[in-house]
């Protein structure tokens, strides 16, 4: 908390020293101030993890005083032009908002419908075993969060292996869940801003081709791993039932969810960018379902917070002069990945959602499964190392988990090879995101 509170009273430190510039956007060593803002606040994201809150809004606060003081924002200046551009993007954060909130109580109604528990009897004895359960770490992820997907592995894994996970295997879980939900427009929030400012599904599937390499790749060597460390140990759970109710709820929330993307896209696109369509069918299905199981309201004061923290990232990289950032290209949404390893994926895909020209199905892939080379670099690695915290070592998470990194490197390459680069057509709406296939 000291080191939150002391980052919010040097931001406003940071903008009174900076120069009074006019007409051009002001610049330090020819980068543009706004970006050095934004990745001051993702790097106060990767330093404090405890206190992402107070970091995402102290940023949020700070690069809209200095747009407020020196730059105006796209729609004009001062307050007015503050108002015009969240006026501008609200259905998108409404959007993610609802969807985010509402997922949070989707993924506890998997964990309570027994499937988890259910899922280990069907799995070989011996090293392979430690693999197949990465591959349902990939498939969960591909419905359901990828966060709630990691630390259903990570349960598992607890339970599979006594207690004794190796630092490299838990790399992998964190990998198989971020590679299970980057092909996903529903699997992993990336993905679904893509689908909400209007990717096709069908473009960002194409990331399947990467992530399915590197689940192979970093699954077989981790499988090893944590076979010579702690071999599987099954229980059957023969008295184990599956609540079909729970199951129910999560198919009718996810249903309503691409039902309510497709009618609206299909049928009433010119009212996509009015009302948040999406999150509102979301919310209806939970409360059409209220009455079959209770859901667990108790975990959304909890989620919000999480929620408008990512919010206020989203918030920050809309407001990035993008026409100033490097060309899209393969190489750049390569980088991106690399990137992502260290600062959050959130708002470097908001950043190259407003800028356009990319292969989404590349940029999903990258900005997805990137952040798993870094315990700290995606909120799956965050919370499965909260529940084994030997994982919060850079060293050893580089060191045992090196196979996540050289898989990262091979699914791209042979999704380049395979595929090829299509990238999307520029375009200047921040929200015209325009499917080229």
């Amino acid at each position: 908390m000291v080191h939150a509170k002391l980052l919010v009273r040097c931001l406003p430190l940071l903008l009174a020293a900076l120069p009074a510039w006019a007409g051009e956007s002001p610049t330090l060593a020819g980068i543009p101030v706004d970006f050095i803002l934004f990745a001051l606040t993702l790097l106060g994201v990767a330093l404090f993890h405890n206190h992402t809150l107070y970091v995402g809004l102290a940023g949020l606060v700070a690069i809209s005083l200095y747009k407020l003081a020196f730059t105006g924002f796209r729609t004009g200046d001062g307050i007015a032009g503050l108002a015009g551009h969240f006026a501008h993007e609200w259905v998108t954060l409404a959007n993610l908002f609802c969807l985010l909130m509402g997922f949070a109580l989707l993924a506890r109604h998997f964990e309570k419908s027994h499937v988890p528990v259910v899922l280990p009897k069907y799995l070989p004895s011996d090293w392979k075993g430690a693999f197949v359960m990465l591959v349902m770490v990939f498939v969960i992820s591909s419905f359901l969060d990828n966060i709630a997907a990691a630390l259903i592995g990570g349960a598992m894994a607890h339970q599979l292996f006594k207690a004794r996970v190796h630092i490299g295997y838990l790399a992998a879980i964190v990998a198989a869940s971020n590679a299970g939900g980057s092909g996903s427009v529903v699997g992993d929030t990336t993905t679904t801003m893509m689908w909400i400012a209007g990717v096709s599904p069908l473009v960002v599937v194409d990331a399947y081709v990467a992530a399915a390499v590197a689940l192979v790749i970093t699954g077989v060597v981790a499988a090893r791993q944590q076979h010579a460390y702690s071999p599987i140990l099954k229980t059957t759970h023969a008295h184990t039932h599956i609540d079909w109710g729970r199951i129910f709820i999560v198919a009718l929330i996810l249903v309503f969810a691409i039902a309510a993307n497709v009618v609206v896209n299909l049928r009433f696109n010119h009212l996509a960018e009015s009302f948040p369509f999406i999150g509102v069918a979301v919310w209806l299905a939970i409360l059409l379902t209220a009455r079959l199981r209770r859901h667990d309201w108790e975990l959304l004061p909890e989620t919000f917070k999480g929620t408008i923290f990512l919010l206020s990232l989203v918030s920050c990289a809309s407001m990035m002069p993008v026409e100033k950032l490097p060309t899209a290209s393969a190489l750049t949404a390569f980088g991106l990945g690399i990137v992502s390893a260290v600062f959050d994926n959130i708002p470097l895909t908001a950043l190259a959602l407003k800028q356009g020209g990319y292969d989404w199905g590349f940029l999903a892939y990258a900005v997805g499964f990137g952040g798993s080379m870094m315990w700290f670099g995606s909120s799956a690695g965050v919370a499965l190392s909260n529940m084994y915290p030997e994982a919060k070592s850079v060293g050893n998470w580089l060191r045992h988990g090196w196979h996540v990194a050289l898989a990262y490197v091979v699914g791209f390459g042979v999704m380049y090879a395979l595929l090829g680069w299509h990238p999307d057509v520029p375009h200047d709406a921040p929200a015209a995101v325009q499917t080229a296939r």
